[in-house]
Formats: structure tokens, sequence, C-alpha cells
């Protein structure tokens, strides 16, 4: 079985596969991230299901992505030849500049090349629908293609070289000379749609299907405004983020994949294929400030019709369709990842209470009308009342960033996000004139910040909890709020404790106290960009760059990243690839970029997405609006 580091992406913004590097590929749900899978073989060897393109007696294998796309090319050396194999999922476009509403056949595209020699090539499409539940059934319509049907499920295959058929699988033994170009494509489609292929498939159509979505990749990554350090590794997360927003509703999931484990052997194993409101707005962002507008507002129309308006029936995850039933339970026919069960499907934390999710909105929002993005009454209605409601539940204990499964607390990361959604909604009504109790909101957000500086630091250093005399990762985000300074001796005194006490050369743990799971973890790479971050708005660039480089050495050989990292391999673990870990690439490496450009306010308090941001509107010639500046009218309808 292939280990995660082993495998690439292909997307095409409405779902996702994972092509191993054995040419495997493993994983693939349609037509949605959420959607059963139809292949599974990351999860479960036997039963999964997989599309395998095996080139006989492999010497050795290379691959990269088509220079700024989402469009991988492997390049197998044989014993008799090289074979190079494009694999992408086909993009169209629905308008020709729009490159956020996009159109997608559900289909993987694959085109093998013969560049010397000649090449034996053994071909086997085995879905297994419905998380492997489903050995569908096989047939050929023509000597080149074929229909494999079960249940709900239904995938045409058309190729340009012969196929063959049985009980378990589509094959094929092809050989090619150099020169020789072979294609095959397989499509879903529900069982209850004739969609067959009319005839053997064409080269050229399928040539210009795989030029669309190259050029679909590119010219959305022309779009992108930075200019800075690792602008190769920065571009990389970028395309991995587009990747994962589902483009017909704007949601943005975590990660493709479901129960990839945070320990080999062990049962921290989530569904990670929906909608965080934390962590979509932090992807967003991160978009926000590399020049990508669209996204965050197809996220903001996905986000009112999610909530239906009414902010106190929040949920902090949804699906990527906006629905709010994600219940949790197990596939027990299903082995797990590399014997790492057990695998789950759906997610109980969306009933959890996390009261972060109210600043992330609120500073997204704060951002978007920086880069004078537009609000209408209703979105500062629905804002205003997520003021209301922190000011009324800030002191509720809650399950936190980190979700956990024990009983709640009083985290301090959440108090943390309480005072940024008040502090961003006062911000937000003094910059654009808005009408709102930003008196009453002021006090609250002092009674927060009197919290944090006495009940949250008592020993000097902030705690996981008011309750908990322990460190926990999440307490570096205290200076990127702009709540204090990295200088301050309170933020000084936190990250000395977080790395005494849960750093491991660079990576950096969440928390060290029982959660209420059995098992350990890996490493968690958010935070080890978050140090980078602690050290970048310090002043210690030497030190920030030496952990970014470290870390920047940690993505698989296509740039790819997991959640976590095994402490003392470096492999990574969680889900793959990890929306959060690329979101903070992207963050680290501009703001060290700009502090080495002499860019960064050392030693003040900085909000570090809002510095991010006036940087970028400053290079593109124009000036963010600030509260002291010109009002605004005060809203629009």
């Amino acid at each position: 079985m292939n280990r995660i580091e082993d495998y690439a992406l292909i997307g095409d913004c409405h779902s996702a596969a994972l092509v191993g590097v054995d040419g495997s590929i493993d994983w693939a749900c349609f037509p949605r991230f959420d959607s059963p899978s139809v292949f599974a073989r990351v999860l479960d060897d036997g039963r999964g299901g997989s599309f395998q393109i095996r080139p006989r007696d492999v010497r050795s294998v290379e691959r990269a992505y088509l220079d700024g796309t989402n469009v991988l090319r492997t390049t197998f050396t044989t014993l008799t030849g090289t074979v190079e194999l494009v694999d992408c999922m086909p993009v169209g476009r629905l308008a020709p500049q729009d490159l956020t509403r996009v159109h997608a056949r559900g289909a993987i595209l694959r085109k093998l090349t013969c560049t010397d020699g000649s090449v034996d090539i053994g071909v086997a499409i085995a879905p297994r629908f419905e998380y492997g539940a489903n050995v569908p059934l096989f047939r050929l319509t023509s000597p080149t293609t074929g229909m494999i049907v079960g249940g709900a499920d239904a995938m045409w295959i058309t190729a340009t070289h012969r196929l063959d058929w049985d009980e378990e699988a589509l094959s094929g033994a092809w050989h090619l000379d150099a020169g020789d170009d072979a294609w095959i494509e397989a499509f879903w489609t529900p069982s209850n749609v004739q969609m067959a292929p009319t005839g053997p498939a064409s080269p050229a159509t399928l040539q210009q299907r795989l030029d669309d979505t190259v050029a679909f990749w590119r010219d959305w990554l022309a779009r992108c405004s930075y200019d800075g350090e690792h602008r190769e590794a920065v571009r990389r997360s970028a395309l991995v983020l587009k990747a994962l927003q589902y483009a017909p509703t704007g949601a943005v999931v975590a990660a493709p994949t479901t129960s990839l484990p945070e320990h080999i052997g062990g049962e921290r194993n989530w569904d990670y294929r929906y909608t965080w409101i934390r962590d979509a707005t932090l992807t967003l962002t991160s978009l926000f400030v590399l020049g990508f507008t669209a996204e965050a507002d197809a996220f903001k129309l996905w986000l009112e019709r999610a909530s239906a308006g009414r902010p106190r029936d929040l949920q902090i995850m949804y699906g990527i369709g906006g629905e709010r039933l994600l219940p949790e339970f197990i596939l027990p026919h299903l082995d797990g990842h590399r014997g790492s069960g057990p695998v789950r499907i759906g997610n109980a934390a969306a009933r959890q209470v996390q009261l972060d999710m109210y600043g992330q909105i609120l500073q997204a929002a704060y951002l978007y009308v920086l880069a004078d993005g537009q609000l209408n009454r209703r979105d500062w209605a629905f804002l205003s009342d997520l003021a209301e409601i922190v000011c009324e539940r800030w002191m509720v204990p809650d399950q936190g960033i980190w979700e956990v499964r024990g009983p709640p607390r009083h985290f301090t990361h959440s108090k943390l996000t309480c005072w940024k959604a008040l502090d961003r909604a006062i911000k937000l009504a003094k910059l654009r004139g808005y009408e709102g109790p930003t008196a009453r909101w002021e006090a609250m957000r002092d009674r927060i910040r009197d919290y944090l500086l006495n009940e949250a630091s008592p020993d000097g250093w902030f705690r996981q909890a008011a309750e908990v005399d322990a460190p926990d990762a999440a307490a570096l985000l205290a200076p990127a709020f702009g709540f204090l300074a990295v200088s301050d001796p309170r933020v000084r005194a936190t990250i000395d404790r977080v790395r005494e006490e849960l750093e491991h050369d660079g990576l950096v743990d969440r928390y060290r106290v029982p959660d209420g799971l059995a098992g350990g973890e890996g490493a968690f790479l958010l935070c080890s960009f978050w140090l980078v971050d602690c050290f970048t708005f310090a002043g210690e660039l030497d030190r920030a760059g030496s952990l970014l480089d470290k870390l920047l050495g940690l993505a698989n050989d296509v740039g790819l990243y997991a959640e976590e990292a095994d402490v003392q391999t470096g492999a990574p673990l969680g889900n793959f690839p990890q929306a959060f870990t690329h979101m903070a690439l992207v963050t680290s490496c501009a703001h060290l970029s700009a502090a080495r450009r002499g860019q960064i306010p050392f030693g003040e308090p900085t909000d570090f997405a809002e510095h991010a941001l006036h940087l970028l509107l400053s290079t593109t010639g124009r000036s963010p609006l600030t509260v002291a500046g010109p009002q605004r009218p005060p809203i629009r309808s």
C-alpha cells in the first residue's frame, strides 16, 4: 500500500483524487468531495478499489505538476524505455473569464506517452462504490469502451487501446513504442443516467480537454500577486487551496480525504471532507492576501445560505452544500490506512460548541471591507448579531479549536477569538459608519482582555485554559490577533513554554493533556508555522528562516502537506492534503518575506493578517480603508 507521502492531488473544484507514485489512483469520490468513494484503496488495499496504470519493470519514478497547474506528470523509467503519465480531472469554464464557477465532467483523464524505447503497461480499473461496499458489474460496450455499474453509481470508460473485462475489473495490456500515445478516461454518472460513449475515444477531443484544464489552472494562478520568497511553494499551496473549494457553492473542505490516521495504528481518524467556518475563513484569507478575491465572494454567499441568515443557529461546520446534519459513523468493513482503523464517515464535531468561529468570521469581514469590499444591510445585521452573541456567550466553556472530545473548558484561544470578534466588529462599525452598540462592545472587549491577562495567564504566560495549567500551541496566536505584541513578556513567556514542553526540533505538538481520546498523534504542522510567525514579528529573522526552511523540507516530492508530521521521521500523518497547513505556509512565507524587506513593525501589537493585506494593497497601488480616514456611505441595501 502507498504511504501518505506517496500521493499527489488532482482535482476539478468539485472533487479530488489521490494518485500514487506507482500510478494507482487510490482515492476519489464523485460527484462531490463528500460523496461515497469510488476508489478507496488508500483505506483498504483489498476492498477499497483503484484505477491502476502500471508500467512493467520500473526502475525509477519522477513526478511533478505541469507548471502552474494541478495536472500531474509522472515519468517511469523501465528496463526497456521511458513513459510519461499525465493525470488530471478535466475542468471547464462556464464563461471565458469566470474562474470561480466552473464545470466538471466528473472524470479522470489519463494520457500515456512513450518517450524512449518501448514499454509494456498494465491497466486495471476496479472501482468499489459506496466506500468499498459495492462490487459492481463490469461490461465492455466496444473493444475500447466499457461500463461499470453498481447500485446508484456508474462509471463509463473510454480508451484508445483495447480493453478486457472480468468480474473484478476492466483491464488492458498495452504496448507503446517511442512516440506512441495512449489515452483513457473514466467518468462517473448516476446509474440511472445513460451516458454511454458512442465510440472509441478521440485523441483530439481528449487532448483538448487536457489543454483546457491546463489553461484554466494557469489563468487562475496568473492572478496571484505574490512576489516574495519561496514563490513556488506559495503558488503550489495556492493551487491546492483552490482545488479544495467546491465551485458550485463556494464552500472549502478542510481536506479531500477521510480517516487518514494521525498516528499509524491509532484511532484519531476523522472525516475532513466538510467545511469548518474557522478553517475556510482562514484559508480564504490567505488566498485573499495573494490577490484572489472571487473565492472570498463565493464563500460569503455560501455562508449566507448555510446559516439561513440566523447567526444564533450557526454551526461550526457544514456539508459543502450547506447541510447541517453530518452524523458520524464507522465503516467496519474497511481496515483503514495501513491497518489504522476505524474509518469514519461524517463528523460529530458538527454538534460541538466552538467559540472561535465568531472571531474568524468578523476578522474575514473586516479584511474584506479594508480592501473596499461591499457589505449590504443584511451582511451587517448578521455580523452585528455575531458580536452580540459573543457578548452573551464568551464565558461559556467550549471544545475549542482542537475539538476535544472530553469535557468543555474555558480555552484561552477561544477567549482570544472572542476578544478579536468584538475588536473587529468595533473597527468595522467605525470603518464604514455602520450603526451598532459599539460602546457596549468596547466594554465587553475590555472585560475579555482583563480575563485573558489575569485568569488565563496567572503565572505570566498563557495556559491552555483557565483551569488547565499546561501550554497549548494555540496561545501562539495572541500576537497574531493583535492582542499583544510579540515583545510583551507574557507572549515571550508563552513562546518559551510552548518550545520547552511541546516542540521537537521545530515540530510542535498542539498540547499534551488528556483530551478524551486514546492514542497519540503527530506534531501539528500549523503550530510550527505559527512559531515561524512569532519569530518573524519578534524580529528574529534568522530563527524564523531556519524553521521555515525545515518545514518547507517536509513537503512531499510534489509540494504537498498533510495535517501532521511524525516527530521522528517527518513523514506526513492525517488527512491529505490539508488546507490548514497550506494556508499557514502561505502566510508564513509572506510575513517573513515582508520582514526581510523591512516591512514589519517589530515590537508593536500587529494583526498579522491585516498587515499582510496592507502590503498586498500597497503593491497594487491601492490604499486600504482606515478607521480615521473618510467615511463611506453607511451601507447599501
